[in-house]
């Protein structure tokens, strides 16, 4: 069976590393290079503490974490998995009480998560780290982390090659070949026609236009987001975390990486990248003040692939043989489970109950 993958971020890259696995004939294909898109700027937060909305979109991110633990123990995790805990905190009663109220839910959904005082924080885990007040809560999950994202799908994308894989490196996807209501080919922009038994589309920000060149509607949040990267002397966190107005994290050795919705919520098309990126850095500093001897060495703002609804898109559309999405928000907690059970649905036409709520025919031709 020869699939194609469009879209070779952390989603894209897992899904063609499962179905490699699985014994399928692989096609890879990016506009771009792999994993230089959103999963190179994201805040890469590995979680599903922040994904309660519904119980079933909360255990899909479980499932994701679980997969990651799994995956390290597989492949190795030394150089993309992070698992070192996550922080959130606020700086007013209102937030404050939320907190709370947060992570009492979480724990009755059996969550580790605990309350800890901001003095105790400092002093076992965040030395460099400016809190308001020694007596604020702050919430510690340990079991969370981040991912580098890059690196690993790289290292998807090496196995793959290794393993027989074929990659298209700077190559759209510009039609699908359809024989009746089955998938049989892709047409690229270099014009050259690849003959495939199933697609997926794994595009990100663009997976709306790859679903119309099958006629279909896949309505998507327009939400962008900025990210910077500082080089640092001295990395001077250990962790991810949510302050109240700033959200940071290490990054590769000797950098940090900065993310806050308050910036995000200025991005226009006016907006100027790195004059964004300047007021994270000034936010940054406020929280860890060694960052104020940081370099800001690179920022960009990129649109996030959310479905329309804000949950993702998974699976076959019913009477559209050989065509699939996998269109998610939270690629980084979700990109290894959604590889797992789409290349399971895909191989053994198999559906995992975890992806019930997600199926993309909810997406009607009227949305």
């Amino acid at each position: 069976m020869r699939i194609a993958v469009i879209g070779s971020g952390i989603v894209g890259s897992s899904v063609g590393w499962h179905l490699g696995r699985s014994g399928a004939d692989v096609v890879m294909i990016d506009a771009a290079r792999p994993g230089a898109g959103v999963t190179n700027w994201t805040f890469s937060w590995l979680n599903a503490s922040n994904k309660t909305k519904t119980r079933a979109y909360f255990e899909l991110n479980v499932a994701g974490m679980a997969a990651y633990r799994e995956l390290a123990a597989d492949i190795g995790g030394d150089t993309w998995w992070h698992p070192t805990g996550h922080l959130r905190w606020y700086d007013d009663p209102a937030g404050t009480e939320g907190l709370c109220q947060a992570v009492d839910h979480l724990r009755s959904w059996g969550y580790d998560v605990d309350l800890w005082e901001a003095a105790r924080v400092r002093e076992l885990l965040e030395p460099g780290v400016r809190f308001p007040a020694d007596g604020t809560e702050i919430a510690f999950c340990p079991g969370e982390g981040w991912i580098d994202g890059l690196r690993l799908v790289h290292r998807f994308i090496d196995d793959l090659v290794d393993s027989g894989g074929e990659i298209h490196v700077g190559s759209e996807v510009t039609d699908v070949v359809l024989s009746g209501e089955r998938v049989t080919g892709v047409v690229l922009s270099s014009e050259r026609q690849l003959k495939v038994d199933a697609i997926v589309n794994a595009a990100g920000p663009a997976s709306h236009s790859v679903a119309r060149l099958v006629g279909r509607t896949l309505p998507m949040l327009d939400e962008p987001g900025c990210v910077a990267r500082l080089r640092c002397p001295r990395v001077p966190i250990q962790r991810a975390m949510h302050s109240p107005h700033v959200e940071l994290r290490p990054d590769r050795p000797g950098q940090v990486v900065l993310h806050s919705r308050e910036i995000d919520a200025l991005i226009n098309q006016d907006s100027d990248t790195i004059e964004l990126a300047a007021r994270l850095h000034r936010l940054g500093t406020d929280v860890v003040p060694a960052l104020d001897d940081a370099e800001l060495i690179e920022a960009n703002t990129v649109r996030r692939p959310i479905p329309g609804d804000g949950f993702p898109s998974v699976g076959g559309i019913p009477g559209l043989s050989g065509y699939y999405e996998a269109v998610t928000h939270s690629g980084i907690s979700l990109g290894i489970i959604l590889g797992r059970l789409l290349t399971q649905e895909i191989i053994d036409d198999t559906v995992s109950e975890l992806l019930a709520p997600y199926r993309p025919a909810r997406f009607g031709a009227d949305e």
